[in-house]
């Protein structure tokens, strides 16, 4: 195995560690980062004309919105906030493919400024909510708000 597998490897067992003893709310916010790294790059290798690797960025991209945010939707619980950010996340993968066919980077700045805004958000949502008991220590438990319910 050459070097840059086993630091790909590692990379990718860190990173699913990571995840496995996550929160569902900071699943949502590694999503998030994610997507936006996978941006980031795709602009880096549209502005390098490596074309094959600025695909397969965008198509990591897509795939996180998609099979990671949007999959995570519960829209029976969530209502309109959950189903006007599934109609964001669609209108995110469609931009990021019309980036993708016309090698436009404001496109990749636009759906980025998309991402930011909504981490963001989330961000600034996380609960915390306090026991009622007086019996034991107070310590902080928190809840995912009910937007996403397949964590």
């Amino acid at each position: 195995m050459n070097m840059s597998a086993a630091i790909k490897a590692y990379s990718n067992v860190a990173i699913e560690s990571k995840a496995h003893s996550s929160d569902p709310h900071k699943l949502i916010l590694m999503l998030y980062q994610g997507a936006l790294l996978s941006i980031a790059s795709a602009k880096n290798q549209m502005m390098r004309n490596e074309i094959a690797a600025k695909g397969k960025s965008i198509s990591q991209a897509i795939s996180i919105i998609n099979d990671g945010l949007k999959a995570g939707l519960d829209l029976k619980v969530g209502g309109s906030l959950a189903q006007n950010l599934s109609d964001l996340y669609d209108y995110m993968n469609q931009r990021l493919l019309m980036a993708n066919m016309k090698n436009d980077t404001a496109i990749l700045d636009e759906v980025s400024a998309l991402l930011i805004d909504l981490r963001g958000a989330w961000e600034s949502i996380r609960p915390v909510e306090q026991r009622a008991s007086t019996d034991a220590p107070q310590q902080p438990i928190t809840r995912t708000p009910l937007v996403y319910g397949r964590m």
